[in-house]
């Protein structure tokens, strides 16, 4: 092999591994925190503290009681996490209070509401997720792009 083509493989070689490394694309872990807050934020806000909010006089009825402190107080607790929390994850307001509540009561609904059952009709995967990510949240702090941030630094 001459020396011309030995150069052109070893360029090809190196562009193929910058590409399936994503080398071109710089990381910029704030920025993932951002997106992680927001993503997980909006979610749960949409999809389970908007019917809280909703629909409360008729959940407070039925609510799993999973504490023994009664269907309404129960599903007060999980309005703050799936409402307020929620929010206060997205501005990355207090934001690791807000996922440890998250955390505590979604850890406490997969455990004692779906038993640990990750699959079925009493699946708490989704209890799971959330709480995994709000755990991840929590254990990284909110990062640069947050309410958090912006006030320590004044």
């Amino acid at each position: 092999m001459c020396a011309k083509m030995q150069r052109e493989r070893y360029a090809t070689i190196t562009c193929m591994n910058r590409l399936i490394r994503l080398d071109f694309l710089p990381q910029n872990y704030d920025m993932a925190l951002l997106v992680l807050r927001v993503w997980i934020g909006f979610s749960l806000f949409v999809q389970h503290g908007v019917s809280k909010i909703a629909n409360f006089s008729a959940m407070g009825e039925h609510f799993p009681n999973p504490v023994g402190i009664g269907p309404h107080w129960s599903l007060v607790l999980a309005l703050i996490s799936d409402a307020v929390c929620s929010v206060l994850l997205i501005l990355g307001f207090a934001a690791r209070w807000a996922a440890l509540y998250i955390v505590v009561v979604l850890g406490a609904a997969f455990a004692l509401v779906h038993h640990f059952a990750l699959s079925g009709p009493q699946s708490g995967e989704l209890a799971y997720v959330y709480a995994g990510v709000a755990l991840t949240i929590f254990l990284a702090g909110p990062g640069r792009y947050s309410m958090d941030r912006r006030k320590r630094n004044k």
